[in-house]
């Protein structure tokens, strides 16, 4: 076992881990105590979560501006890299006045945006379709433990997400059985396309937003929204804001100038009133906000 800290010093604006790994864009880690999402109003909490990443286990936790781990291997690069820490935060949002984003970020300073791997992250956001986030987390959950590899760590055994490969060779009965529902099809036919390299992750980092946005949807289960959600959290396009429900509502009762009637106009509109560039980060916060003050 290795383990270490960073610290949280070093990461331009700091970290809120609970709020970054229980704001719904993300569902590949666990807390180890199962309490996700039951302590919604709280956040920066000390508990440890943990997570399979390219076959290695890795628990975090943050505590004392520290954020400290174990692993089966060194997680240091690996946790900078997926919880964005290189990110400026003050520097994202300078500038911005918006008030809604501004409260916000009052009551989650330190919240990131995650650098989810591909695969897993479109497989949520295809399960995502009319679901809460505490039901998209069971459900990753449950697909981890009946088709994930397995490692062992201290002793206890850990399910990573599983492939492209080995979820294509499921069964849209046995994927329903795991509470899918109508999604199952969906990710049996969509595994299958990533099995068979169809839209090329890397292909997609290098185009334009908005034609990366039309060529996700060549997944099955794929539309404007989810394709937006893997490009925020999995394929760095920072400006993407995944027009859901409470940004939908966002728009309705603060910015109603941004509704244009399709997704793709009200899409450019809210992108520029969220500041252009990391219109994302806004659109994270003001999604974790509203949705903890229901």
């Amino acid at each position: 076992m290795e383990s270490g800290s960073i610290p949280l010093t070093d990461a331009s604006g700091g970290l809120d881990l609970q709020s970054t790994l229980e704001s719904g864009q993300t569902f590949l880690w666990r807390r180890e105590d199962g309490r996700a999402y039951e302590e919604t109003a709280a956040h920066g909490g000390s508990a440890w979560y943990y997570t399979v990443a390219e076959g290695e286990v890795v628990r975090a936790r943050q505590r004392d501006g520290r954020l400290e781990w174990e692993a089966t291997t060194d997680a240091e690069p690996l946790l900078e890299e997926r919880l964005r820490l290189d990110d400026d935060l003050p520097e994202i949002f300078e500038g911005t006045d918006d008030s809604l984003v501004a409260d916000a970020r009052e009551a989650y300073p330190g919240m990131r945006i995650v650098n989810d791997p591909f695969f897993p992250c479109l497989v949520s956001f295809i399960c995502s379709a009319q679901m809460r986030v505490e039901r998209i987390h069971a459900m990753g959950t449950a697909l981890a433990r009946e088709f994930g590899e397995t490692v062992g760590f201290d002793g206890e055994t850990y399910h990573a997400f599983p492939t492209p490969e080995r979820l294509a060779e499921a069964t849209e009965a046995e994927l329903r059985e795991l509470g899918l529902g109508y999604r199952a099809p969906y990710v049996q036919r969509s595994a299958e396309l990533a099995a068979a390299g169809e839209v090329s992750p890397a292909a997609v980092r290098e185009m334009e937003y908005e034609d990366a946005r039309d060529a996700l949807q060549a997944f099955v289960g794929v539309g404007d929204k989810v394709a937006d959600c893997v490009l925020l959290f999995s394929l760095g396009f920072l400006e993407a804001v995944p027009l859901d429900t409470w940004i939908q509502t966002a728009i309705e009762d603060h910015y109603p100038d941004c509704e244009r009637g399709s997704y793709a106009e009200t899409s450019r509109a809210i992108r520029r009133a969220f500041g252009g560039e990391y219109a994302g980060y806004a659109q994270t916060y003001v999604f974790h906000y509203l949705r903890n003050r229901e």
